[in-house]
């Protein structure tokens, strides 16, 4: 197996008109560390609906795998970034996708990226569900477990076992991830880690940005606490971004679940308490048409949690994500990460340094 500073890195560009996380293309240069580019295997499209997982020993399954730097890692859970809007495509994306390997790069770059400041970051390939099947198992049933239930939970689970087995070296962690991926996130939260106390007392925080904790799922698994505020630790934390008019409409939004909680980017509240854009310490923006490079910008990115929605309002000038037949008028899903960048960036490490400060109390 190579040394860990050399691990691949896939890197391909392409811009896609939708994913769920609102794809980019590359990663600036500065910010890929310990990395090295491979070809992506070729893989039958028929594999993508087996039942075995993925080889995660094999290091061509992991999109990133870091040089190992920081005391605390992320295990980043991808979004959608999977179509299949054809009937002939397979209901669960093959790993060499185009759309899938292309996508990915757009979500290190805008999303995963953050918790590289402080932590030494893991991102799977997993067998995504397409965004088909997603949009008729939330218009059939309200959300979208049921398809995520099968394929994408057994590579994440298999993922899992490899990752602290083999790479986790007994650090305390973080798992992400957006949209379908943390609806992914959701599902292990409530099943996983119930099984693995072990692992589950090392977490730090999961953050599940990008789709509704619901309050029957904390309910329902009192292991699972929610954030109270900006720096407790071995909780979840999660928002949905929307414009005004979603509220106004009561917009159906694929990633907003009846009784989802949200937590405000800016000032870490769950009340309705107001956060001025002056409270935002940079958004991540694309600086060219290729979405290749990005500059941290004031895009008048302000915060209000509206408790009867459960999500997060904000008043940006910034265009909402296309495709509102599935996510309403003014939906920001697309912003989630990028509008709240440097806030979350900062976040990430109060919530490390209340981790560490407790674990060394407990030893002392």
């Amino acid at each position: 197996m190579a040394s860990l500073d050399r691990r691949q890195f896939v890197m391909m560009g392409a811009l896609l008109p939708l994913g769920l996380a609102g794809c980019s293309a590359a990663q600036d240069a500065q910010d890929v560390q310990g990395t090295q580019a491979v070809e992506k295997p070729q893989e039958d499209a028929s594999k993508s609906e087996a039942g075995a997982a993925v080889d995660y020993a094999d290091e061509a399954s992991w999109y990133l795998i870091p040089a190992i730097t920081k005391d605390v890692d992320t295990f980043f859970v991808y979004p959608t970034q999977y179509m299949g809007f054809e009937e002939s495509d397979p209901d669960y994306a093959p790993l060499d996708a185009p759309d899938m390997v292309a996508g990915v790069a757009g979500v290190y770059a805008k999303q995963a990226s953050v918790f590289e400041e402080s932590t030494n970051l893991f991102i799977p390939w997993y067998r995504q569900a397409s965004m088909r099947i997603e949009v008729a198992a939330s218009k059939e049933t309200g959300d979208i477990e049921s398809v995520l239930a099968t394929t994408p939970l057994t590579d994440l689970t298999a993922a899992l076992d490899y990752y602290f087995t083999h790479y986790n070296g007994g650090r305390p962690f973080i798992i992400a991830g957006h949209s379908q991926g943390s609806a992914c996130v959701r599902m292990l939260l409530k099943t996983y880690f119930k099984d693995h106390p072990d692992y589950y007392k090392r977490m730090v925080a999961a953050y599940a940005i990008g789709f509704s904790i619901t309050q029957d799922d904390l309910d329902a698994n009192p292991h699972m606490k929610f954030a109270a505020g900006e720096t407790d630790a071995g909780v979840v934390v999660s928002w949905n971004t929307e414009g005004p008019k979603n509220v106004e409409e009561g917009a159906y939004n694929i990633a907003v679940l009846a009784g989802g909680i949200s937590i405000n980017p800016l000032n870490w509240k769950l009340d309705d308490t107001y956060a001025s854009a002056e409270e935002n310490l940079g958004s991540r923006m694309p600086t060219n048409e290729e979405q290749t490079e990005f500059e941290i910008a004031d895009i008048g990115a302000d915060a209000q949690v509206n408790l009867g929605r459960g999500v997060v309002v904000t008043n940006t000038s910034a265009d909402p994500i296309v495709m509102s037949e599935y996510f309403g008028p003014q939906s920001f899903h697309n912003g989630d990460y990028t509008f709240f960048y440097r806030n979350i960036q900062d976040n990430v490490t109060k919530r490390i340094n209340t981790y560490l400060t407790d674990a060394a109390d407990q030893s002392a």
